[in-house]
């Protein structure tokens, strides 16, 4: 008995000790008013974002990913069953510019009809990589998706393992992000180097610039390619931040930065300033290194793609591919005002840019990337119909492997190992099982365009064009693609040489598909 007297005295003296500190504190004035309450507020709002996650939102309404969303993917990448019944949960009747693509009765040229395409059929990018400007490495990539540019250091070490092991498995690229070229990319998986404005990997003990560094890095693993980053859809204009809790003593040496320390990026680059000398730097880097070389970037002023078109249009100097990033994108910390409101969303920022190219007579002659929740089949899909011949998933491949969208990224507090250095939370990210689910991820979005490719009556996602996409005002009216942004009916998705290659690839392929399935018992 006499020990729940003491757990009683106990709780009462806490209970009042607690009530003098909030009287007295000067800090928080809901405290000092509401002694003792005042905390439960504290809690609820502690404790908010979980609450309306799994509670009070409905299953389309959850931003930055919606329930349905966050559901595709995780059924996805555990080969689950990633249908939905019982109709659309989409307010179909009330949202602008709702997508709808445009299925054909009748198929197209060499379309499949197979019951449902298989994912061991190859979705390779319909443009060769560097090919147009002879670039000694060039090359064809494998996978029309592909994963993003995350850093070690925004993410572990684990889960850079995992999504590297897990391009291998699928056949994708990995972009390193700006963090330089870690040991944990180094497990098979193809590489695409970023360089950033600090030049990690490729810099020398002042941090500037290192040619020579460069062409031994790519050398030393699997790069195929080379993205030099002008900005990114996060933070546009401002440059990386990782955070000081973030900045481990391994990411500080292979860095060369102070551990403990915020590393904070320049906003702009040192050995270019202006597009006649981001161009003369990707040649050189091409011509050093053998390897295709691009650009990666937020879109705002549009001063510099009216530049950059006018000078590859002579035909000496261009960039091997484009990579835009909406302005809703980003996986790290950002200020609020950069990530809500600096740079265009995806497809004004991805439309402005190809229009310039296509104008030209240039947009055969680049490969057009894009990135900012791209890794959902319908977003995807309509930047197909814009444009583009690969995507980026960033956010999506972190789901793949099981990141629950807590929004703790910039905290070091992930709490399930994805972005964060923590021991405590990394310890519970198996690499062999998640590598696994990175893979999965990846070729379930392949065999969903495949299938609404299929659908559309075309055998590739990169013959999508705008007129099989129509953005709808509610059920009151829709509107083209085309004409919603601005596109020139008399511009071809591809080019005749183009669409040849990629229709014989893809029928080829599924030949071979049906022969197979023909002598399986």
């Amino acid at each position: 008995m006499r020990w729940r007297y003491a757990i009683l005295g106990g709780t009462v003296a806490a209970g009042a000790a607690t009530a003098v500190h909030d009287l007295v504190q000067k800090k928080h004035a809901i405290l000092r008013n509401f002694p003792i309450a005042g905390h439960g507020r504290f809690l609820v709002e502690k404790f908010g974002p979980e609450l309306r996650q799994y509670i009070v939102t409905s299953n389309d309404e959850e931003r930055p990913f919606s329930r349905d969303q966050r559901r595709w993917v995780y059924a996805s990448s555990k080969l689950e069953n990633n249908y939905f019944g019982f109709g659309t949960d989409n307010d179909v009747e009330q949202t602008a510019g709702y997508p709808i693509i445009k299925h054909r009765t009748f198929t197209g040229p060499g379309a499949a009809t197979m019951p449902h395409a298989q994912e061991e059929i190859v979705l390779p990018c319909a443009k060769v990589l560097g090919g147009p400007r002879g670039r000694t490495h060039a090359f064809r990539p494998q996978s029309v998706v592909n994963i993003s540019g995350m850093s070690f250091g925004s993410l572990s070490g684990k889960a850079i393992e995992s999504l590297n092991r897990g391009a291998a498995m699928a056949g994708c690229l990995q972009n390193t992000g700006e963090g330089a070229l870690s040991p944990h990319h180094r497990h098979g998986g193809d590489i695409v180097f970023q360089i950033g404005t600090s030049y990690f990997g490729c810099r020398d003990e002042h941090g500037r610039f290192d040619l020579a560094r460069l062409v031994d890095l790519v050398q030393s693993a699997p790069v195929k390619a080379i993205e030099v980053k002008l900005s990114q859809g996060a933070k546009p204009g401002l440059g990386g931040m990782l955070p000081g809790e973030k900045v481990s003593r391994e990411i500080a040496e292979i860095r060369g930065i102070p551990e403990g320390k915020d590393c904070a990026s320049p906003s702009r680059h040192e050995v270019f300033h202006d597009v006649d000398s981001m161009l003369d730097f990707v040649e050189l880097v091409a011509q050093a290194t053998g390897l295709p070389v691009g650009i990666k970037s937020a879109v705002g002023n549009l001063t510099m793609w009216d530049e950059l078109t006018d000078e590859m249009s002579r035909g000496t100097r261009g960039v091997d591919f484009v990579n835009i990033d909406g302005g809703e994108g980003g996986t790290g910390a950002a200020p609020m005002i950069f990530a809500d409101s600096v740079a265009y969303p995806f497809r004004i920022a991805f439309a402005e840019v190809y229009r310039r190219f296509a104008a030209a007579g240039l947009s055969d002659d680049v490969v057009f990337i894009g990135a900012g929740k791209l890794g959902i089949p319908e977003n995807a899909i309509v930047a197909f119909a814009l444009g583009v011949d690969m995507v980026n998933a960033g956010r999506e491949a972190m789901m793949s492997i099981g990141c629950i969208q807590a929004q703790k990224c910039h905290t070091d507090h992930c709490p399930v190992g994805v972005a964060t250095q923590n021991p405590r939370y990394t310890r519970g990210l198996d690499v062999s099982l998640k590598s696994v689910r990175a893979a999965n991820y990846v070729r379930s979005l392949r065999r969903d365009l495949l299938k609404v490719s299929e659908a559309i009556g075309v055998v590739h996602p990169g013959l999508i064009a705008p007129r099989d996409v129509d953005l709808l005002d509610g059920t009151r009216s829709a509107v083209g693609l085309a004409e919603a942004y601005g596109y020139d009916p008399s511009w071809p998705r591809l080019g005749k040489d183009l669409v040849t290659e990629i229709e014989a690839l893809m029928v080829a392929q599924g030949a071979t598909h049906d022969a197979r399935a023909e002598t399986r018992p």
